[in-house]
């Protein structure tokens, strides 16, 4: 196992996490549709009883990830959550108020009333995909931030800090960008769609599966046209490459040229695409076909993993610096110490077995549909 052969495979496995959370944002998408999906009281309850089940592997995923960028690659740990901190502290705040807003919704001596911690919910359904869309966005359009690594042998130096953000905004600025912004939209909407087939075959309600059909569509029209919309932009925009003196430079059509390089990528990436269409449109027009979750569940992990596999893989700078070209992040300048990635490699071996019992919770959460009889009869219902 080379250094190179190690950050490689710790790119994947980062973003074999990152692929893994966008799936699970359908907690997110379909709390942002709750409200249409359930028009009674009750309803809403059942709704939120299936999504509150799961929320957990959601926000544990997230914190694996951020865990293990930490772990590998500390330098873009340090400039991204260190540097862009109230992006990424909007997006913690929102997830806080996702598990307070399941607990103490419907709890005796709530003086606030179930409607606002409702509220909390819809809000970090739509936040939460929109900015961590957005982030994503940032492996391909850039940042605003500068690393000076000499500061940490520079005796004058005040404080040893490599890298910093150069401006004000702290990562909100990206925002500006409208690229940015398409991609979080085009999450916004794939985790509603993903939400809503997630609760078509959950939640045993015929008038709450019916509303979701209607509203299918109406999340996965836009989802299409974003993503599309993006997709086609990203294959014909200029990349981040690295030329053999570990320099960064534009290349045209970059990503572009990563997918025909690694086949394997673009074949990943269709077979993903085919899938959540697949998932979608079979469940719109079959009214009893409630699996399409799975389809498109697994699509979307194999699209988000090609897309992410394409940023950093083939000599490309995953993090650009659109402040100073040079201050991009490669795999090979970001990593940790080969002796790191090595030891995290055998302890990576145990992922697997992490993985198999992660399905075997779900399926045992999964056992029985959502229903008003059980809501009723559940104390510890949310």
């Amino acid at each position: 196992m080379s250094y190179t052969f190690l950050q490689h495979y710790w790119w994947f496995i980062v973003s074999l996490l990152g692929a893994i959370l966008v799936f699970l944002l359908f907690v997110q998408g379909a709390n942002s549709v709750a409200h249409s999906l359930g028009r009674t009281e009750e309803e809403r309850r059942m709704v939120y009883n299936s999504t509150g089940r799961k929320w957990e592997f959601t926000f544990t995923t997230l914190v694996t990830f951020g865990g293990a960028f930490f772990a590998s690659f500390p330098l873009f740990y340090s400039t991204s959550f260190g540097g862009a901190y109230w992006l990424w502290m909007i997006i913690l705040f929102t997830f806080v108020l996702q598990a307070v807003s399941y607990e103490f919704q419907n709890k005796i001596g709530n003086i606030l009333g179930p409607k606002t911690f409702q509220f909390f919910l819809t809000l970090n359904g739509i936040v939460g995909p929109l900015l961590l869309g957005g982030a994503v966005a940032t492996f391909f359009e850039g940042s605003n931030f500068i690393i000076v690594k000499e500061n940490l042998v520079d005796a004058g130096a005040i404080t040893p800090i490599i890298s910093r953000w150069a401006n004000a905004s702290h990562g909100l600025d990206a925002l500006l960008n409208p690229w940015v912004v398409v991609f979080g939209f085009a999450v916004v909407f794939l985790a509603r769609s993903l939400g809503i087939l997630y609760i078509i075959n959950n939640v045993a309600d015929e008038n709450i599966r019916s509303r979701a059909s209607v509203r299918l569509v109406g999340a996965a029209v836009p989802f299409v046209v974003l993503f599309v919309g993006y997709l086609v932009h990203l294959l014909l925009k200029d990349g981040y490459a690295i030329n053999a003196a570990d320099l960064i430079y534009m290349e045209p059509h970059k990503y572009l040229n990563n997918l025909i390089d690694m086949w394997g990528l673009l074949v990943l990436l269709f077979a993903g695409v085919v899938m959540v269409l697949f998932g979608i449109i079979y469940t719109i027009i079959r009214k009893d076909f409630i699996a399409g979750i799975w389809q498109a569940g697994l699509g979307t992990v194999f699209t988000v993993l090609a897309l992410l596999l394409v940023a950093g893989w083939n000599d490309t700078a995953y993090y650009p610096s659109t402040a100073d070209l040079q201050s991009s992040l490669t795999l090979a300048n970001s990593c940790s110490s080969e002796f790191t990635l090595r030891t995290m490699f055998y302890v990576s071996l145990l992922v697997p077995f992490v993985l198999a019992y992660i399905v075997y919770a779900w399926r045992a959460i999964d056992k029985k549909k959502i229903t008003k009889e059980e809501i009723q009869g559940d104390d510890h219902a949310y």
